[in-house]
């Protein structure tokens, strides 16, 4: 009795706090995001420039957008179309419980492992749709910040933030079928892997990138559902999630953690290399994480030109960084400010596994941008390399920024050359049977949790 009684405070509390980060982000969702028309935008890696005789910033009130050309609307439309075809992941409310504990909602609590997820995503977009790709029906999401796009020649968007709030949330509007197009096979293809890339990340115990799982292999290091998660031990939760994967198409993709700000070239080639299935040998796409520090108490704005640079690399998927105690996943820049996508907001559960599952509350219709002085020193950067070619590349390619873009006499990370075992330094094995976590691991996961950095 005792038990079911907390179980009912547990939802009481769920339920107001779902309602309190409604309230308290709303506002932030309805805040205006201004883009300058003299500065290039990056989003990873892909350059849009607004350009335009008149200098200035763009206004929100709509006063100069006639003045756009026809051809720098063509690009903030591409630019739209790129941002708004990233997935956006955010705080749930009313999905299946969390074994173990009574809670039905990640709201205050699972920002991290949701801008984790979102940086995993996109490396699975790079890895079955390629960076050309874009969701065919992004521009016809009503925007909730239709009036930060300086894009009135190119399309009025006419909704206001409450109508598509209210669009995300009532099952009616949702379940209104799609506009008929003719698809080829392509296009089709690319929808279902959309769909089953989406669908990884479902709120459900059996989704391999869904919370529930994330939190199971969170476990292992000491973390619980409800606990606050850093950048560096959400990295080792996602290559343990991948790992454990069982859907055939997730078996020619890895991670990899570097281990004290070091990539070890020899284990990642070696995780590029193994099996891709039993008895066929193969090569595997990588994704690399790499937990840093940008500073001590706060961020070094020395770092700013080669966050910058890392961001400009096709290659990139983003970081999982943020204002301190409030993550962010960070996709590109202008100027000195990053974009971002925002975790925040607390959506209802959607029920992946139903066919045709509703798809817009999974794209962020607005970007927001924040000063790079903000930002908590903590992140995680991710890189996609699709052989061991591009890994060599990419490694040369990182390795010459660290060094142009690095004041002090160490840079931010290091790629040696050799395996980590070269310089005693634990060979994390690739599975276990009984521990999804080494000893060595679970110490370097302690280190990050507390972030305490010895700073060279």
């Amino acid at each position: 009795m005792e038990a079911t009684g907390t179980d009912e405070v547990e939802k009481i509390k769920s339920k107001f706090m779902s309602a309190w980060h409604n309230m308290k982000y709303s506002w932030v969702l309805k805040t205006k995001t201004y883009f300058s028309r003299n500065s290039p935008v990056f989003l990873l890696g892909k350059c849009y420039h607004f350009k335009s005789e008149d200098s200035g910033e763009l206004s929100t009130d709509g006063s100069n957008f006639d003045k756009i050309s026809a051809e720098i609307s063509g690009n903030v439309e591409e630019f739209r179309k790129d941002f708004i075809s990233r997935i956006w992941l955010t705080y749930r409310e009313e999905f299946p419980q969390i074994q173990g504990s009574a809670l039905t909602t990640d709201c205050g609590w699972g920002c991290t492992l949701r801008t984790g997820q979102m940086l995993l995503a996109q490396g699975l977009m790079l890895h079955f749709l390629g960076r050309a790709w874009v969701w065919p029906e992004a521009l016809a999401m009503d925007s909730c910040d239709s009036e930060s796009w300086p894009s009135s020649t190119v399309r009025k968007l006419t909704a206001s933030l409450e109508a598509s709030l209210t669009a995300d949330r009532d099952p009616r509007l949702l379940a209104r079928p799609p506009a008929r197009r003719d698809c080829d096979g392509t296009e089709r293809r690319n929808e279902l892997y959309h769909r089953k890339i989406i669908s990884w990340f479902g709120d459900s115990p059996l989704a391999a990138f869904g919370l529930h799982q994330l939190i199971e292999h969170g476990k292992k290091s000491g973390k619980m559902a409800g606990d606050w998660y850093g950048p560096a031990v959400v990295a080792h939760i996602l290559r343990k999630a991948v790992e454990e994967a069982r859907d055939p198409e997730l078996q020619g993709v890895t991670v990899y953690v570097a281990q004290d700000c070091t990539v070890y070239s020899s284990d990642v080639i070696d995780r590029q290399c193994s099996l891709v299935d039993s008895g066929r040998a193969g090569t595997k796409a990588v994704i690399i994480l790499v937990p840093v520090r940008l500073g001590g108490e706060r961020t070094n704005t020395d770092y700013l030109e080669f966050v910058k640079g890392i961001l400009s690399l096709e290659y990139c998927v983003g970081i999982i960084g943020g204002r301190p105690k409030q993550s962010y996943y960070f996709a590109g820049f202008q100027d000195d400010s990053l974009i971002y996508m925002d975790p925040h907001y607390c959506q209802s559960f959607v029920d992946v596994s139903i066919k045709d599952f509703p798809l817009e509350s999974f794209h962020c219709p607005s970007p927001k941008k924040m000063s790079f002085k903000k930002m908590d020193p903590s992140c995680t950067i991710g890189f996609y390399c699709r052989t061991v070619q591009d890994f060599e590349k990419a490694s040369e390619e990182i390795t010459k920024m660290l060094k142009s873009s690095s004041k002090e006499k160490y840079p931010l990370f290091t790629f040696v050359k050799g395996h980590s075992r070269d310089y005693d330094f634990a060979s994390s094995p690739l599975h276990e049977e009984n521990d999804l976590f080494s000893e060595d691991e679970k110490k370097r996961l302690k280190r990050f949790s507390t972030e305490e950095f010895v700073l060279l």
